[in-house]
């Protein structure tokens, strides 16, 4: 019997084996960095909003660190599977933000672009493990 029959035969029904380094471990800790760093990019406009955006109120202060605590706290919360969920729901806080000032809505615009090509990597990763083009998988 060949190797692709052997492949074939499998009783897990995968077709290629499982990599040999895991891809999602080194994906989460980018996702990890990039809230890490999305959550000080956030935090570091309080000052902005409180010169430029005519001062600070309670509920600007309050969403504001609300959404940098949410960020940080997200960053841990990358093994479980909804992860990416909370993720893009607190890309969606970040945009809304251009409602308290237009520097915020700016990062939002930024930290976007940056999420969507997460999610395509996120994709990618999934479309060469089903293909079996990791390394690892077809030795």
């Amino acid at each position: 019997m060949s190797e692709e029959d052997q492949d074939r035969a499998r009783p897990d029904g995968q077709r290629f084996r499982p990599p040999t380094t895991d891809p999602w471990k080194g994906f989460r800790g980018v996702v990890a960095g990039t809230l890490v760093l999305e959550a000080i990019v956030v935090l570091l406009a309080l000052p902005v909003v409180a010169k430029v955006g005519g001062g600070l109120g309670w509920f600007s202060t309050l969403y504001i660190v609300g959404v940098g605590v949410a960020l940080i706290v997200a960053a841990g919360m990358q093994g479980r599977p909804s992860a990416m969920q909370i993720n893009i729901a607190l890309q969606v806080f970040v945009l809304l933000g251009v409602f308290l000032h237009i520097s915020i809505g700016i990062v939002g615009l930024i930290f976007g672009c940056v999420w969507a090509y997460l999610l395509y990597l996120r994709r990618d990763i999934t479309r060469r493990i089903e293909k079996g083009m990791l390394y690892g998988q077809r030795d």
